[in-house]
């Protein structure tokens, strides 16, 4: 037992990320994927300590939650609909002397949005303040997304306000569906099996909109392209684990009554805050599966990429630069990292680290052959009849900083001498070896 303990250990952190899509059947390459999915998303949520960022977004939300559902409740009164977003407030907070204190605090914000001090003031703060944490939202699912460049102010303020102006839209279909449905029900409460499949139906329409509501929030905040698929299965499990949370608040909401008696109306706060707190480390949770889903194969030889040997790193330069100067010599379309790391059969991750050396040292130049893409072709910046092995090995040695007290022209000046007449010699030898011709 500890020894077959020992072997599944072994497989689950090194064999299985040494597999490639060559090595075993497409439906087990599928779930080995699977495998390698939930195991990194697990590292991810540890590593970047979502838990943290999640608090972060909770604190935010208490301060944007009355704005948010007065702009919501705003949009449905102008589509008739408010009595129907109140019924939907009051399905969720099981105090009706919470619910009622909310819808206090809801039209006194409106009423200031309509009579600020200033012309536009409580327009301006109610804006602001939902802007605030759609900002959030975003800076924390690039960090996850390693985005480093974020939306415009004038993309944040077009794409925030048509996401709020479209999800009450969303949510008052999802009603009407929901109230259709249950008449339907009730229609055919005699044939067992139609009626029955209609409440299943039913049942399990929240976590079918739960799960397509964070799908479109994976495919939109994160400013960067989220492929659909990537995004949909995350979405639809996140969804499924929010709503069966959203259930489990509700029911607790129910039982802790004790907690009211010494909180009064304020209990709604705590309460608020650890739902707000979980919910929202639901969300990033999915959101990291999302990334990882959508690159693992970067995670690959994962421990073999951290701990590659100087041998193999130049070995692996020469392979890449050999590609991009054949390529660049015979006029075709430049490799992408994606075409280089499938010719060399180097892990991407490795690929995209040796790419950023040796663009950072003046030997390729990568630019996107489409405007509307972000994926990037690598060209060579030098003329590829002076680019030999020699050059290539001698400036991938030099780059850096060498600017350190080490004394080599007196202490050390043996050392330094040999070193670097072994390096000399090694160019010398390998300069008539143009990397074109390899």
């Amino acid at each position: 037992m500890v020894e077959k303990f020992r072997q599944l250990i072994h497989f689950l952190t090194r064999s299985l990320w040494r597999v490639t899509e060559s090595d075993v059947s497409r439906s087990r390459y599928t779930s080995y994927n699977l495998l390698k999915i939930t195991i990194q998303t697990v590292k991810c949520f540890i590593k970047d300590r979502v838990w943290i960022r999640a608090a972060a977004l909770s604190y935010t939300t208490l301060f944007s939650v009355i704005p948010i559902l007065a702009l919501l409740f705003a949009i449905a009164k102008g589509f008739g609909f408010s009595n129907l977003m109140e019924r939907l407030l009051r399905g969720g907070l099981v105090e009706n002397g919470t619910v009622d204190m909310v819808m206090t605090f809801i039209d006194n914000y409106l009423e200031y949005a309509k009579s600020g001090v200033f012309i536009g003031v409580g327009i301006a703060m109610l804006l602001w303040a939902i802007i605030n944490l759609a900002d959030s939202i975003e800076s924390n699912m690039n960090a996850i997304w390693d985005v480093k460049k974020q939306r415009s102010y004038f993309r944040k303020l077009t794409d925030y306000m048509a996401l709020f102006i479209v999800f009450p839209i969303i949510i008052i279909l999802y009603a009407g569906i929901s109230i259709f449905m249950t008449t339907i029900y009730e229609r055919l409460a005699e044939y067992f099996l139609i009626s029955s499949f209609v409440h299943i139906c039913i049942k399990l329409a929240p976590y079918a909109l739960s799960g397509l509501i964070m799908t479109g929030l994976f495919v939109f905040i994160p400013n960067t392209k989220v492929k659909f698929l990537n995004a949909f299965i995350p979405g639809m499990i996140t969804g499924i684990i929010f709503q069966a949370f959203l259930y489990i608040y509700i029911q607790i909401q129910m039982s802790v009554s004790s907690y009211n008696a010494i909180y009064g109306s304020f209990a709604i706060i705590p309460m608020f805050m650890l739902w707000a707190d979980i919910s929202w480390s639901i969300i990033l949770f999915g959101v990291e599966m999302s990334y990882v889903s959508q690159n693992i194969e970067q995670y690959n030889f994962g421990q073999e990429v951290d701990n590659v040997s100087r041998r193999y790193h130049d070995f692996m330069c020469v392979v890449i630069m050999s590609l991009i100067c054949k390529r660049f010599e015979q006029g075709d379309k430049p490799y992408t990292a994606n075409e280089l790391s499938d010719a060399g059969q180097i892990p991407i991750r490795l690929t995209n680290r040796l790419l950023d050396e040796l663009e950072e040292s003046g030997l390729i130049h990568g630019f996107s052959a489409d405007a509307k893409s972000d994926i990037e072709h690598f060209v060579p910046a030098v003329d590829i009849n002076q680019l030999s092995v020699g050059r290539l090995l001698s400036t991938i040695d030099s780059e850096g900083c060498e600017d350190f007290k080490i004394d080599h022209s007196k202490e050390f000046s043996s050392q330094w001498e040999a070193f670097i007449g072994h390096k000399q010699e090694m160019y010398v030898k390998s300069n008539g070896i143009l990397l074109k011709d390899l």
